[in-house]
């Protein structure tokens, strides 16, 4: 194919129709259209609600419960974060891209300090994959924040708040992050190589300080109290992420990959990489149920939640890719554990993020559990279900990481092996 040069760069000289109508742009523009009709509904349903009309404000503009019904049809329910719908499927998307995200361009950062030269020769399209992934996810908590709510935080800042601690971390991180793929692409080793550790460290911080800003969400109030006093739950999304990455990653190389030689070779590395992780995600399991909070395990091992935890989460993420990955085989093998493994990963997030708060409740008063609203009759489990918005935006957003990768790789060829001087 025939190159422009530019800054060093080699860009793919392609026409319009070709880059932005070729099938995989279609299948993001399918999925970002299902997003868009997603963010209706929920716009709809906060800032369109009947609850509160003109002529219930003129007959009786005092009344309680018409403050209420305002409160209601101004804010809404939905994708709201409050003590009676206290996270959203929106929060478990977001953290489960930037997560999954930053735990791929960990891994190819290490891969390049640790010299494993093959993993390097790809490097670029695994640091595009993970860089997509966190636009994602930026992508879905910009929806839940919604544009109103992110111009009056910009009118009236709060440097406590979550948006204003995330704001400076991806401003330094995804940067350096596109500075190193530059680098990658325009065949700079030495250099990429160098900026793989300030790269990782980022990565890390990127987990580290999500952790913090989600803590400081989930202790609104006293009884959300898992994240704040259990900090070995760190581990447990670093660990967890890296096993989602790893099957980004195995499911990356199967569509880029699967014709060339280094096929074989690479899926052996996400094999041996998913076997090691998955083992300490299992032992950490076993050791995390014995000292966290017991109402909370209790609630995942034996209510509600089950069912999505033992054949969502134990199965899909841990024993099916654990039998498949033991032994070296066929790829074909690591390739559906990496499908398996994205998929119970996310129903990791979810049921961490729903069920540590579905009994967030305490008696701290010694009077028994405390009631979320003054109307409401008390009850030891909270849970609200996913809207039909939330859940057209968090699938839409997969459109999002398919739009920016397919860019990518229609300019600059990123799924191609790459020897580097």
């Amino acid at each position: 194919m025939e190159k422009i040069e530019f800054l060093g760069l080699e860009i793919n000289k392609i026409s319009i129709k070709n880059l932005l109508f070729n099938k995989f742009m279609i299948i993001a523009y399918a999925l970002l259209g299902l997003a868009i009709f997603g963010i209706f509904e929920v716009f709809h349903i906060r800032y369109f609600s009947e609850a509160a009309t003109a002529h219930a404000s003129g007959i009786d503009p005092t009344n309680p419960e018409l403050k209420a019904a305002m409160k209601l049809a101004v804010f809404g329910t939905v994708g709201e974060v409050s003590r009676e719908v206290p996270w959203t499927l929106f929060i478990s998307n977001y953290m489960y891209m930037i997560y999954t995200g930053s735990g791929i361009i960990f891994l190819v950062a290490l891969a390049e300090l640790m010299h494993i030269d093959l993993v390097a020769k790809v490097a670029a399209g695994f640091m595009v994959t993970g860089l997509s992934m966190v636009f994602a996810g930026l992508f879905t908590i910009a929806t839940d924040l919604n544009m109103l709510n992110m111009f009056w935080m910009i009118l009236t800042p709060n440097v406590n708040a979550g948006m204003w601690m995330m704001l400076p971390l991806y401003c330094i991180y995804i940067p350096f992050v596109l500075f190193e793929i530059y680098l990658l692409l325009t065949n700079k080793r030495e250099l990429a190589k160098r900026l793989a550790l300030p790269v990782l460290i980022l990565s890390i911080g990127v987990d580290l300080i999500e952790y913090y800003i989600q803590g400081k969400l989930f202790s609104m109030n006293t009884a959300r109290h898992l994240w704040t006093e259990f900090p070995s739950l760190t581990l447990y999304f670093i660990i967890s992420a890296f096993v989602s990455s790893l099957g980004i990653m195995g499911i990356n190389i199967y569509l880029a990959h699967k014709s060339k030689p280094e096929y074989k070779e690479l899926m052996d590395l996400i094999r041996k990489g998913m076997l090691f992780f998955i083992s300490l995600l299992g032992l950490y399991e076993i050791f995390g149920y014995l000292v966290i909070d017991k109402d909370w395990a209790f609630l995942i091992l034996f209510g509600p939640f089950k069912y999505l935890y033992f054949g969502g989460y134990i199965f899909l993420t841990l024993a099916l890719p654990f039998l498949l990955v033991v032994k070296p085989g066929k790829p074909i093998w690591t390739v559906i554990s990496s499908v398996c493994v994205v998929i119970g990963g996310f129903a990791g997030r979810y049921l961490f993020v729903y069920g540590g708060n579905a009994n967030p409740m305490s008696n701290r008063f010694g009077t028994g559990y405390e009631k979320y609203d003054f109307y409401d009759v008390a009850s030891t489990f909270n849970y609200v279900h996913p809207h039909l918005g939330e859940i057209c935006i968090v699938v839409g957003s997969v459109g999002v990481c398919i739009l920016i990768y397919k860019l990518f790789d229609s300019l600059f060829s990123i799924g191609d092996l790459r020897e580097h001087h």
